[in-house]
């Protein structure tokens, strides 16, 4: 899947409601994969947006979703937000490099920077 794409990102699920993130590239795919707990269920989704305002203005008026950016240091970060909470999500990723939001649910529309982009998350094994 790298090889045509510049990178894609990984949620990596090691026990209930723990989750890590990871932005795969060519280049880091062999130091994730190492240290990936056992027995991971893992995720595939395409990779963050660097045009985090698009991804914001492309939300519904009616949403719940997981939004996933990456801070100015490298660091992904996700939270669990729906159209209430849009100014405090806006306020937490003022900063942030990329970004995507990914819908909880299975037959949510298509959007730029939706993680709906694929017809579902592909668990890999």
């Amino acid at each position: 899947m790298l090889v045509a794409r510049q990178g894609l990102l990984l949620e990596e699920t090691h026990i209930v409601n723990a989750t890590r993130w990871h932005r795969l590239t060519k280049e880091n795919l062999n130091a994730v994969r190492a240290g990936l707990g056992p027995r991971a269920l893992l995720t595939v989704w395409p990779d963050l947006q660097p045009d985090v305002g698009a991804v914001l203005t492309a939300l519904l008026s009616e949403w719940h979703l997981e939004f996933v950016w990456e801070t100015k240091d490298g660091t992904i970060r996700d939270v669990t937000v729906d159209e209430t909470q849009f100014r405090e999500l806006a306020a937490l990723v003022a900063d942030a490099r990329a970004a995507r939001a990914l819908s909880l649910y299975a037959d949510a529309p298509h959007r730029p920077g939706w993680g709906r982009e694929w017809p579902a998350a592909r668990p890999i094994r």
